[in-house]
């Protein structure tokens, strides 16, 4: 894997993490470490080595209570890829792609898609 790839895949990895906070926030008020490695299907020690990352960049802190806080810039990537994820999935079910297939495609979409092509997107099927 270049260097090139491996920081693509470290900032995906991120996007996902600070998405499922978000989603988690969203859902239940608070979100725990043990809460997002339900969400992501990860094992915890992996939560706490992204949690640790995320915190060193400045996209994530922790309350008195140790549960997770994204800070505005986590706040802003977070909600740009949930809305990209949520945008992408309703299109791609209104051309006829299974709702379960639709989720999964748009998670993967969402991070490689230039953001003209996703621009054009929304504008053919709005």
């Amino acid at each position: 894997m270049t260097r090139s790839e491996q920081m693509k895949s470290i900032y995906r990895t991120f996007e996902d993490y600070l998405e499922a906070i978000l989603i988690i926030k969203e859902r239940q008020g608070y979100v725990r470490s043990t809460d997002v490695a339900s969400q992501l299907g990860v094992s915890q020690p992996s939560v706490s080595y992204s949690v640790k990352r995320l915190m060193k960049r400045g996209f994530l802190t922790r309350d008195q209570n140790n549960m997770l806080i994204l800070t505005d810039e986590g706040s802003e990537i977070a909600r740009r890829t949930y809305d990209r994820h949520k945008q992408l999935e309703k299109i791609f079910i209104s051309i006829g792609v299974d709702p379960e297939t639709a989720r999964e495609d748009a998670c993967n979409v969402e991070h490689d898609l230039s953001e003209k092509t996703f621009q054009l997107l929304c504008r053919h099927f709005s």
